[in-house]
């Protein structure tokens, strides 16, 4: 088996698993447990797989849902829905658009009765998708880009979020009160915790004052007295018109890529679903493991998922599952037979239009007679362009669904 086939098969493996991870047949699984009540459904969806989310519950409810919301990333529109208003807004940075396309939410649910439901789906996305600010937009635009690059993980980046916002941790729940909330969740987070999941707007926030202001010090953050005063206000910590359904997440990814390697004739082994190291050093690992097994002389696939982070350092453009690929070339310099290849289940890689990078033992060459050096590269967290360079750009589109990132490792036999 050569080089080119190893390529192909990784690339239609990590594109048929993010279609079985689809949220289609989740919503319907778990509306079918949901009883409506005598009142009108409001349906609202959010996240970087509500217009996928949103569609299959509006097919399933036929003319039950009175009318609905759709709020998603640009270009993740697919087409109208009967009833339903699609707005698309900024991610992974909260813009005005999200802003305005919450407070039409906002609106939406309010004088609602206890025997009206609102029906919320919501995927990972939500955080920059979802939000009214309790504190002065550009402020929280800053705030945010400090969390992204300082490297602190979703979860501690939520706990900072949700204490600045007037829908987050539980808070939109509350604002829908008295009517009853059913919340069918998309994971995106290592745990599938619905308190993590976008900031959990219609979940109770378990996290105290001083746990936030741990996260603070660990990071050396600097925060405006205005903010730190919205940080220590009290969390909404009981929601007991809620009802919450989680669904998806990293591990069913990983079974879904698994399953579809062993079909190619791959041996395969699971490695772990709860990848959530720096990006460059789960590069470094799996290219690692990748050499290793590669002398065996076997056909074998190893799976791993999770959700990485980032230490921005440099000003270039590029994702965490890019710089998995790229840190991962370095270690399969020069070997036949091996591919690594890591995607985000979104289609989308941090800021770029790239889902992910594939690489294989000519792309360190291939980049040095470009003048390229994967080390230079990645200092300036510039994957995006190496991979441009090297044919090692994973381009998939909106998929339709979120539940973080998969990387894979395929090797030839001898």
């Amino acid at each position: 088996m050569g080089r080119e086939q190893l390529r192909r098969d990784a690339l239609r493996i990590i594109e048929e698993a993010f279609w079985l991870s689809r949220p289609d047949e989740a919503v319907r699984r778990a509306l079918e447990k949901i009883s409506p009540g005598r009142g009108k459904i409001i349906l609202v969806a959010v996240g970087k797989a509500a217009w996928q989310m949103a569609k299959t519950a509006a097919d399933c409810l036929g003319d039950r849902y009175e009318k609905g919301y759709v709020i998603t990333k640009y270009g993740h529109f697919k087409g109208e829905i009967p009833r339903i208003e699609i707005m698309e807004a900024g991610h992974p940075v909260v813009d005005d658009n999200s802003v305005k396309a919450t407070e039409t939410v906002l609106e939406a649910v309010q004088s609602l009765s206890s025997e009206d439901q609102v029906l919320f789906l919501l995927s990972g996305g939500g955080s920059a998708l979802f939000e009214k600010p309790k504190i002065p937009l550009e402020e929280l635009k800053k705030i945010n880009q400090s969390l992204l690059a300082c490297g602190a993980d979703i979860g501690e980046i939520n706990q900072i979020r949700k204490r600045l916002s007037m829908v987050k941790g539980g808070r939109f729940a509350k604002l829908c009160e008295p009517a009853r909330v059913t919340a069918i969740i998309l994971s995106d987070v290592v745990g599938d915790h619905p308190e993590m999941i976008a900031s959990g707007p219609a979940y109770p926030d378990s996290a105290s004052e001083e746990e936030v202001l741990e996260i603070i010090k660990k990071y050396d953050l600097s925060f405006s007295e205005t903010v730190m005063k919205a940080l220590k206000e009290d969390p909404v910590t009981t929601l007991n018109h809620v009802e919450t359904y989680v669904t998806g997440g990293v591990g069913q990814l990983c079974r879904s890529a698994a399953q579809l390697c062993r079909k190619a004739g791959y041996e395969t082994e699971i490695l772990t679903d709860t990848l959530t190291c720096e990006a460059r050093e789960a590069g470094s690992f799996l290219g690692s493991v990748a050499a290793f097994q590669v002398k065996k002389g076997v056909r074998k696939a190893f799976v791993a998922g999770g959700e990485t982070i980032v230490h921005l350092k440099g000003t270039g453009k590029g994702g965490r599952n890019q710089e998995i690929a790229l840190a991962a070339a370095e270690e399969i310099a020069g070997l036949e037979r091996v591919v690594v290849a890591s995607a985000s289940s979104d289609g989308t890689d941090g800021p770029t239009d790239a889902a992910g990078g594939i690489v294989d033992g000519t792309t360190r060459e291939c980049l040095k007679e470009k003048g390229i050096s994967i080390f230079e590269t990645l200092k300036r967290n510039d994957s995006y362009h190496a991979l441009q360079a090297a044919d090692g750009l994973i381009l998939t589109g909106p998929t339709g669904t979120n539940v973080n990132d998969v990387a894979l490792i395929l090797i030839a036999e001898e």
